[in-house]
């Protein structure tokens, strides 16, 4: 039976494809969020996954933001003309939501990044 249910959890993973192909870009970019007091914060990041539909983050300085999150994603305007970069990134900013939270460090006790999922049109996702 131990088996039988390993191989269904296989199968489940392996059937998963991800929606959007990855691209390992290092590109300067910033989040901007209100905490749960309403105060404008924001942090200055390095993407280190994009696609079309997500994004991967790490903080340049500890900052703490929750699960769920909505926040506001851009590229910096020097990493915004790089052929690799999906074209809604190119515009400016993203409405976006904390959907995975990076392994926390030990020495700050905050993540080591935020996975994004990019709060955009489908439609305009397929073009």
């Amino acid at each position: 039976m131990i088996q039988t249910a390993e191989k269904v959890q296989e199968q489940r993973e392996s059937s998963h494809s991800r929606i959007g192909n990855r691209r390992k870009l290092r590109l300067p970019g910033r989040l901007t969020w209100r905490d749960s007091s309403g105060a404008l914060r924001f942090v200055s990041v390095v993407t280190r996954d994009v696609s079309e539909v997500d994004a991967f983050v790490e903080c340049q300085l500890p900052a703490s933001i929750p699960l769920y999150r909505l926040v506001h994603f851009q590229i910096e305007r020097t990493g915004r003309e790089c052929a690799d970069l999906p074209p809604v990134l190119q515009q400016g900013k993203v409405l976006s939501a904390v959907y995975r939270v990076g392994p926390y460090r030990t020495s700050t006790g905050t993540p080591q990044g935020y996975a994004l999922r990019l709060l955009i049109d489908p439609t305009r996702a397929m073009n």
